[in-house]
């Protein structure tokens, strides 16, 4: 009884501090023109973008508006540095719980950077919009909008270390939640074409959810032997393996390939370059040389995810030290280049899978004449599905445990 109370209580802790973030978003800061600022960027497609993780909050302007971005690109910068400099990668593999912290503690002074200037480019950037732009004002705006990431960075670690689920990752599916919605306004649904595109709607996502599903559990089994156990090959036990995802970095490559694709179009309404517009008009007016260009940055960062997330150099003197090593397979620098070889096919296939998911609607629509995915895209389901089945899995394996507590007890 007292472990089920356990649950409850971490549930309930994440969905108030859920619910406290959300609220935050719709207290505006004053001094703003709300009205003319919404009419201006109703077209702006990097806006529109944000928004999906924000959850309308570059909409509103309120002081949670910059929500959880800062600290997710603060935690990617973190985990470039690591890869570039030797000190913090010998900091967060020797050093245990204390390395950990000295992370966090990076983590969270580039959130601090990250939402400073990206609250300086907010203030310039609303000046037409403000009743009375001023230094005072721009240096309010500055201190609200950093005071609130650093706010909502501080409910992602509550929910994480005190809730269910990842925090960072439940704030993002809450955003995506709350613009379905307004999406679903764009459909009457008394009108019987409108009604049909509903059911299409319906039928293409649960399809994209399936094929995500597989993805997400989709792994290639590495079998490892014990070294006394070697040239005996009854003795392999198939429970030994080192699983490798189909796709290590998730929903992350699709996300930042879609943040990439916004920018070039972007540029391509703001900028007076005449060879730069030529070009760009060339590119996304072409759907083929744009389907190859969205192909390329998603191949690319599905690498780039990949090398972060796994490193095989570790793999192997891991298993040099628990004494195992894979089936015919010489430990060392042969071990490093098979997993290297067997993780860049993956990475491949699973960049080629997120591709097709990807450019789901835009096939779809080309073949019924229907845009039935309006304003809500296939990254957002990406993220939905992937953050549902994680949260899932963490509720599941909770209980199982306590079971198990119980069974011992």
């Amino acid at each position: 009884m007292e472990k089920q109370k356990k649950l409850v209580n971490k549930i309930t802790i994440t969905l108030i501090t859920l619910f406290i973030s959300r609220i935050g978003i719709f207290i505006p800061i004053p001094g703003i023109n709300q009205r003319e600022f919404n009419t201006s960027i109703g077209q702006n497609t990097i806006i529109n973008f944000l928004n999906v993780f924000s959850g309308g909050g570059f909409s509103t302007i309120g002081i949670f508006s910059l929500g959880i971005i800062p600290y997710i690109n603060s935690s990617i910068i973190t985990q470039l540095l690591i890869k570039i400099i030797p000190n913090l990668e010998e900091i967060q593999k020797n050093e245990g719980e204390m390395g950990k912290q000295k992370i966090n503690k990076i983590t969270r002074y580039l959130t601090a950077l990250w939402a400073i200037i990206q609250s300086i480019s907010i203030g310039l950037w609303i000046k037409p919009y403000t009743f009375n732009w001023n230094f005072i004002f721009f240096l309010d705006l500055v201190i609200t909008l950093t005071t609130g990431s650093i706010i909502i960075m501080w409910f992602s670690e509550i929910i994480t270390e005190y809730g269910i689920g990842n925090g960072a990752s439940l704030l993002i599916f809450q955003n995506i939640v709350s613009n379905i919605p307004k999406n679903l306004q764009n459909y009457n649904t008394n009108n019987p074409s409108n009604l049909k595109i509903i059911v299409l709607l319906l039928t293409s996502s649960l399809a994209i959810l399936i094929i995500n599903i597989i993805i997400q559990d989709s792994k290639r089994k590495i079998s490892i032997i014990a070294s006394k156990h070697l040239g005996e090959k009854d003795k392999i036990n198939t429970q030994n393996y080192i699983p490798l995802k189909l796709n290590q970095g998730g929903v992350m490559p699709i996300v930042f390939a879609s943040a990439a694709i916004t920018l070039p179009q972007y540029l391509l309404m703001n900028i007076n370059n005449s060879i730069l517009k030529t070009t760009l008009n060339t590119i996304f007016s072409n759907n083929l040389l744009y389907l190859i260009f969205y192909s390329i940055l998603i191949l690319t960062f599905s690498y780039f995810y990949s090398s972060i997330i796994l490193n095989t150099k570790d793999i192997a003197e891991n298993l040099q030290k628990m004494g195992a090593s894979i089936p015919n397979i010489r430990p060392g620098e042969e071990t490093i280049e098979y997993l290297n070889k067997i993780i860049n096919k993956l990475t491949f296939i699973g960049a080629l899978f997120l591709f097709i998911i990807a450019q789901f609607p835009l096939i779809t629509s080309k073949i019924t004449q229907i845009n039935i995915l309006q304003g809500f895209g296939t990254t957002s389901l990406l993220i939905l599905v992937g953050v549902a089945i994680e949260t899932a899995k963490q509720i599941q394996t909770y209980i199982i445990s306590e079971q198990y507590d119980n069974i011992m007890g």
